[in-house]
């Protein structure tokens, strides 16, 4: 049976992706295909390479790889999402999709033509950044002479390219909002706006997925908040391993014992 997992996009939150691929990870299930958007992409990225997850974990902790693509404070400009490349080659030398372990699809949005784009070979790094490029915090990425910027735009939630080729769905979402009494900030307000918006679309294609994991409450988390990495990491594992127990469909999927 070919099994696909959706990683959605949602910044520092993306690590819940790492925690989830990690129960599987444990339990022998493989997948056939990744399709990711974002942090998403990230974490796809990360596991299609053969990085297991919790390695992928320590490497958003020790090399601060977050600080690359974090707003600087004060800015009166567009970051520069360019450097994290830096980083990312020391992990992705091939630097190709097409010779991952892992059949790997990232979304991005071409934003000279308008349009959501599906990259699936071709250099990794390049889709990485233009998946997670976030309009009016980062300067496009430019490929091939067209600026493309963060897929979560029109696609937070790539479930489509693993329809076609994929017998079992597992779609991942790290931006859960849990009910509020109030809002305080500015800030705050626009934030659980722009997730909500992103969560209507996902709500929409979560059908599609035979099995959804959710973490409770990893919406209110700020999208640059490096502090609550490990935390997200294991509160998704916790999650997984709970989707899992209670799943006979995906207990079906561990191989046997020897």
């Amino acid at each position: 049976m070919k099994v696909g997992i959706v990683l959605s996009g949602g910044g520092i939150r993306g690590i819940a992706h790492l925690g989830v691929l990690k129960a599987f990870s444990n339990l022998g299930i493989t997948f056939s295909h990744i399709s990711g958007t974002s942090a998403g992409a990230i974490a796809g990225a990360f596991f299609a390479a053969g990085i297991d997850p919790e390695e992928g974990l320590n490497i958003f902790l020790k090399t601060k790889l977050w600080r690359f693509i974090r707003p600087a404070l004060g800015s009166l400009g567009l970051i520069n999402i360019e450097r994290t490349a830096n980083v990312l080659k020391d992990y992705f030398p091939n630097n190709l999709i097409e010779n991952l372990k892992i059949p790997l699809t990232i979304a991005a949005v071409n934003f000279s033509e308008g349009r959501l784009v599906y990259f699936n070979q071709g250099p990794l790094i390049r889709a990485i950044q233009a998946s997670s490029c976030i309009p009016g915090v980062f300067k496009p990425i430019m490929i091939d002479g067209q600026m493309y910027v963060d897929g979560g735009i029109l696609n937070n939630f790539p479930v489509e390219p693993l329809m076609k080729d994929c017998d079992f769905i597992i779609g991942s979402s790290c931006n859960h909002l849990k009910p509020v009494d109030k809002i305080t900030g500015i800030t705050n307000l626009l934030g659980r706006a722009g997730v909500m918006s992103i969560n209507h679309d996902m709500e929409r294609k979560s059908k599609f997925c035979d099995v959804m994991i959710e973490p409770k409450g990893l919406g209110s988390i700020n999208t640059f908040d490096m502090k609550r990495a490990e935390d997200i990491y294991w509160l998704a594992h916790e999650e997984a391993l709970i989707t899992i127990k209670n799943s006979e469909q995906i207990r079906a999927l561990i191989p046997p014992t020897p």
